[in-house]
């Protein structure tokens, strides 16, 4: 299947399309809106509610936002390159949970109930705990590839 074709089939079997997928798809983190789904050999993951979507949509945006400077990119218009863009998703997800519940830090079990958690403590997206969520969204590792040299 060409890519442009595989797209325009993926945007017709997934019009809720969940902003976390990137992050779901690492199996390190999960989210109980959402449903996978196979199409031609790739995973897809779909938002279940409309509510949870604008939730997540909102949040990522001001995770993007809030980290250009660390990313090093002065301006993020589009899509990131993958690997920053699984940092930003994972990152934030566990930086939030981890700023919610210090001593029970990641993996999430939840992406949802714990952006629910969140904004039953600090009312709105905008202010929620960026400094602690940016520290860890800076220092967060991604797996190392198998079979990479490790370095040392």
């Amino acid at each position: 299947m060409e890519e442009d074709q595989y797209k325009s089939i993926y945007r017709s079997v997934n019009q809720q399309k969940c902003v976390f997928e990137k992050a779901i798809n690492t199996r390190r983190c999960s989210c109980t809106r959402s449903h996978r789904f196979c199409l031609a050999d790739r995973e897809g993951v779909a938002c279940n509610s409309p509510d949870a979507l604008d939730r997540c949509t909102a949040f990522l945006g001001q995770l993007r936002d809030r980290a250009r400077f660390a990313l090093q990119q002065p301006k993020i218009s589009g899509p990131l390159p993958h690997t920053k863009e699984i940092k930003v998703q994972l990152g934030g997800v566990h930086g939030l949970a981890s700023a919610l519940a210090p001593v029970s830090a990641p993996p999430v079990p939840d992406i949802d109930a714990t952006l629910l958690a969140a904004l039953g403590k600090f009312e709105q997206i905008a202010h929620l705990p960026y400094s602690e969520i940016m520290h860890t969204l800076v220092h967060f590792e991604l797996r190392a590839r198998r079979g990479a040299p490790r370095p040392g």
